[in-house]
Parts: C-alpha cells; structure tokens; sequence
C-alpha cells in the first residue's frame, strides 16, 4: 500500500477527494487549479487522465476530456504535472484515474515505473475488472501503489469478495448507477450499504458521483471515511473559460466550502 495513503486514513478525520482532469483547461492552468485545491487542506487529489471515450463519465467530464486532449494532452504530460504538484507538496496522495487502453498502449511495466517515479499513489481504472487485471496489479503493487476498487449500488456479495481480495488503499464507493455528475444519491439506502460493506473489510470507504456541494458533503462524510468532488469542479472551469482568474477565484472559495462540510 501506498504510505501516504496510508498515513492520510490514520487520521480520525473524514477525507475530501476533489477531481479534476489533468490538462483541463490546459496544462498550466491545471498545474494552477491543482495547487489551489491543496492550498485549501484537501487531503487527496485525483487527477482524471484524459481519454477519447470516457464511458463512466457524464457530459461535464467528457468536454474536460475533451479540451485537454485538443491542447495535445499526453499520460507524460499528466505525469509531469504530478511531479510538478510533488516538488510543492510531498504529503498529499495522488490518485491517477484512467481508462485501460491508455496504459496498455504505454506498457504497464513503463506506466507503473513512471509513476512510481513521480509520486502517484493510487489508480483507479475504472473499465479494467479484477479478473482481468493481473499484470497491472502486479506491477503496482511491486511499486506501492494502490489499485483502486469501486463498489457499486449493485456489487453483490459474491462480487464484493472478489474485489476486496486485491483492493488496497481505500474503496471507491459509486453513489449511483449511471455516469459521474448525475443524480444524487438516497440517503438512506446509501449509509445502509456502506455499513453493510463497512462489515466485510478495514478498508476505508470514499464515496463519489452525484456529490455536488457542501450540503452532500456533509450528509455523505456522516457514515463514510471520506468523499470525492469531480463535476461540479469541472463545471466552473468550463462556465470560466474566458476568465481563468475568475475560474481559480471560483474554484479556491468552493472547495475550502467543502472542506468547511466534513463531518469529524
């Protein structure tokens, strides 16, 4: 596991993971967008590796996939702006999350090295199932990062088993079936199956889609270790695009809003 995942989990407090998509607007601008998240006490950043058909993705993350990708966007590129974040801050996780074809067309092996070279701890690929991700897991784990599982509204417990058996870091809990920035989640259903997978493993849980503001932050960190913010960050950057000073204004006082909802 990775160490400063681990060492972000033993602190009692709940966890705000925020998303973004690396090279979104562009690449410097990104590098911007990341530092004020940090700046701002967010405890773990995912940063989205952008791809041509981002199929778990709602609207609002596909346009950021697709604007970093217009600007030449390359996994190096993301790469490099996580060494870019290291060189500021050497605490805070990095989750990289991604599609498989773009690691599979860089080699694992060169994947894995390079991130590990730069600092990332964890990976969450979202189209890459257990049963089929063995070299990947391998070379992650050799170098400590975490690969990331997601659960569903949906994984029953035969299915749960199976994750759980090479899950590492923390769960990735998915609000709702469907795409990211959609709906939001019932309540109620969703504490009663986190509890229930809360019973069948130490891992920490995170949960993410569908949690918009601070008022979702703070129901869902409740009965969860931690949250994760994506679209509606996204979506000031793209309602920003001719004014990027205003973009970084809007992003630096909506997350330290978040932050503000973290339940203890």
């Amino acid at each position: 596991m990775s160490d400063r995942i681990i060492k972000a989990f033993k602190k009692k407090e709940k966890k705000l993971v925020t998303f973004t998509t690396g090279g979104d607007p562009d690449l410097d601008t990104s590098l911007e967008i990341l530092n004020t998240i940090i700046s701002n006490g967010i405890d773990i950043i995912e940063i989205g590796m952008p791809f041509s058909d981002p199929m778990a993705d709602g609207p609002i993350i596909q346009e950021s996939s697709v604007r970093s990708i217009a600007n030449g966007t390359k996994i190096n590129d993301i790469l490099e702006t996580v060494n870019k974040v290291r060189k500021l801050n050497n605490e805070i996780p990095i989750i990289l999350m991604g599609y498989y074809n773009s690691i599979f067309n860089m080699g694992i092996k060169n994947f894995t090295s390079k991130c590990a070279d730069v600092g990332v701890d964890g990976l969450i690929i979202v189209d890459l199932q257990p049963e089929e991700d063995s070299e990947l897991y391998k070379e992650a784990k050799e170098k400590h990062i975490d690969l990331i599982r997601l659960v569903t509204p949906t994984t029953d417990e035969e299915r749960l088993k199976t994750i759980l058996n090479t899950a590492s870091g923390f769960l990735y809990y998915v609000t709702i079936t469907g795409i990211t920035g959609q709906n939001s989640a019932n309540i109620q259903h969703l504490k009663k199956s986190i509890l229930k997978i809360k019973s069948s493993t130490k891992l920490p849980i995170v949960a993410g889609f569908g949690i918009k503001n601070r008022r979702d932050v703070e129901e869902i960190s409740a009965f969860t270790d931690g949250v994760v913010v994506g679209s509606s960050i996204v979506n000031i950057i793209k309602n920003n695009l001719n004014d990027k000073n205003n973009m970084i204004t809007e992003i630096d006082k909506f997350t330290k809003d978040l932050k503000k909802g973290l339940k203890e």
